[in-house]
């Protein structure tokens, strides 16, 4: 069937999509969701057809910005329009859903098809519930890791080794890759570390480092960086490494579910050609892993993935029920870290941690001598000043500000104090909840807004004594924000470790939260 080609001016979101009226799909003998094959001057595509009532008219074939580029058609041009067979991928996800294991090349042709757009979201959901349900064994997380790093961009650094780390999620205020780069790169080692944006927290590591410098750089920025500075910040979304990860969140978001963890997190490593990687799992209560017989185990698949894909790999299980440091949020991360860099705050929590996944870096390069003298020379290098040189040096390349102060970066004029109503001593910080009170206030997308912490837990509190603040660029956001703390507190002050934690005198809504970090 020759149809007359309606640009629609939208995009799917990846996938080739295109519409018809009721009796053309009816003629061609499509549903919607079913395929159709659209061919223009030699060249041709399959998408997925919608079903519209009034925006296509007979004889029209409505083209969406995803079929457009690739079909290299024009408006009013005629196309031929025929109907197409499901993808072969699709019988593999049924394979699936029936528990049968998946081997490499039936998983790469469902990622193949994922990035190319020709699976839909009713179809991509199947293939990620039954992995939830099913559970992933190291073969197949194997397989996937893989096929990602297959149908992504690679970063080929050219000198080596190459170092890099990563952690799971789950902590507010974990700006410690923001000290790990620096400290590592200043001993001489290469880390490209590439970092996401928050999904589901209030400042991910891009977030934290644009408010340094820029961070959307191509490979060959991002190399020219390297090559100069030994590190960088760079966020993986330019870069298209790994692609399928980012279909694959979009899918386990609203569903709250995380299959994918180890395979997304070492397909990404695997596409920078990383030798060596320290896995940070943040363990307790508030956190994605809330035992260390869970962390451990959690870390003896991490190790025996990075084997198999050929990365040495390590594990720190760090206590994850309060935030890192006294800061959350963008801004107010970078000039903590910034601050501790150069010695003016002591972050003793912070510290800790960054030394000790440096430890585990250099202790596998063979820098120090060991993990434990390894922590010593991380804290050696920061100390020193070192690090905080190195961090300007990839400020100033990535096109930042190397002068830039701690006091330079601006943070949300319209704050609020929330106050202890007695005295006592902090005994428990809500890490979700404070999560939620930032985002609340604009965090991550309005970078000056966020949290900055008083007390930490064991801390004396005195009754009036601020425990927090919140920071927002907009009054209507401190305000959503402030509305929060009455209604759910997010901290518990006593005298000493009670017992009580609130009382539940009606059923409750349900609210779970949902830790979701690349």
């Amino acid at each position: 069937m020759r149809l007359r080609a309606k640009y629609l001016g939208i995009e799917s979101g990846r996938k080739p999509v295109v519409t018809l009226c009721g009796d053309d799909a009816e003629e061609l003998g499509v549903r919607s969701g079913e395929r159709v094959r659209l061919r223009f001057n030699g060249r041709e595509i399959s998408a997925i057809v919608n079903i519209v009532t009034k925006s296509v008219r007979k004889g029209v074939v409505g083209i969406y910005d995803e079929v457009v580029k690739p079909l290299q058609v024009k408006e009013n041009d005629m196309v031929e329009v025929e109907p197409a067979h499901f993808p072969v991928s699709l019988q593999y996800i049924r394979n699936k859903l029936k528990r049968r294991k998946l081997n490499y090349e039936e998983i790469l042709e469902i990622v193949k098809d994922t990035v190319a757009g020709n699976l839909s979201e009713v179809e991509m959901a199947a293939f990620v519930v039954a992995l939830e349900q099913q559970g992933l064994d190291l073969d197949e997380a194997t397989s996937l890791t893989v096929a990602m790093v297959e149908t992504g961009q690679h970063l080929e650094i050219g000198r080596g080794p190459v170092c890099d780390k990563h952690s799971i999620g789950g902590v507010p205020g974990d700006k410690t890759t923001l000290l790990v780069v620096p400290i590592v790169a200043a001993a001489g080692l290469v880390i490209p570390k590439t970092s996401s944006r928050a999904i589901t927290s209030a400042a991910g590591t891009a977030d934290r480092a644009e408010v340094l410098m820029p961070v959307t750089l191509s490979v060959e920025e991002m190399k020219g960086v390297v090559d100069r500075t030994s590190g960088c910040f760079v966020w993986g979304g330019s870069l298209h490494l790994a692609p399928a990860d980012d279909v694959f969140v979009q899918v386990e978001y609203p569903l709250s579910i995380d299959p994918m963890l180890l395979p997304s997190i070492m397909a990404k490593k695997r596409a920078v050609h990383a030798d060596f990687l320290a896995i940070d799992i943040p363990t307790g209560r508030g956190t994605k892993v809330k035992t260390i017989g869970d962390a451990n185990l959690l870390a003896k698949d991490f190790i025996e993935l990075g084997r198999r894909v050929e990365i040495k790999t390590q594990c720190l299980i760090s206590y994850g029920e309060q935030p890192i440091g006294h800061a959350i949020g963008p801004a107010l991360e970078a000039r903590e870290a910034l601050q501790v860099l150069q010695g003016a705050r002591n972050a003793p929590d912070l510290v800790d941690k960054a030394v000790h996944l440096c430890g585990l870096i250099f202790g596998m390069a063979g820098k120090g001598g060991g993990n434990s003298n390894g922590s010593r020379l991380a804290l050696e290098i920061l100390r020193s000043g070192r690090a905080d040189r190195k961090m300007r040096e990839i400020m100033g390349q990535q096109g930042g500000n190397p002068d830039a102060k701690p006091d330079d970066i601006e943070v949300g004029e319209h704050r609020v104090d929330i106050r202890s109503e007695r005295s006592g001593t902090l005994l428990w910080l809500d890490n979700n909840l404070l999560v939620e009170i930032a985002r609340a206030a604009g965090a991550p997308k309005d970078k000056k807004a966020g949290i900055l912490l008083y007390k930490k837990i064991g801390e004396k509190v005195k009754k009036g004594e601020p425990v927090l603040e919140i920071y927002a660029e907009k009054t209507t956001k401190l305000a959503l924000a402030e509305k929060i703390v009455p209604e759910e507190s997010p901290f518990g002050i006593g005298d000493r470790m009670e017992m009580r934690i609130r009382e539940v005198k009606e059923i409750p809504v349900a609210k779970k939260a949902f830790i979701l970090e690349r």
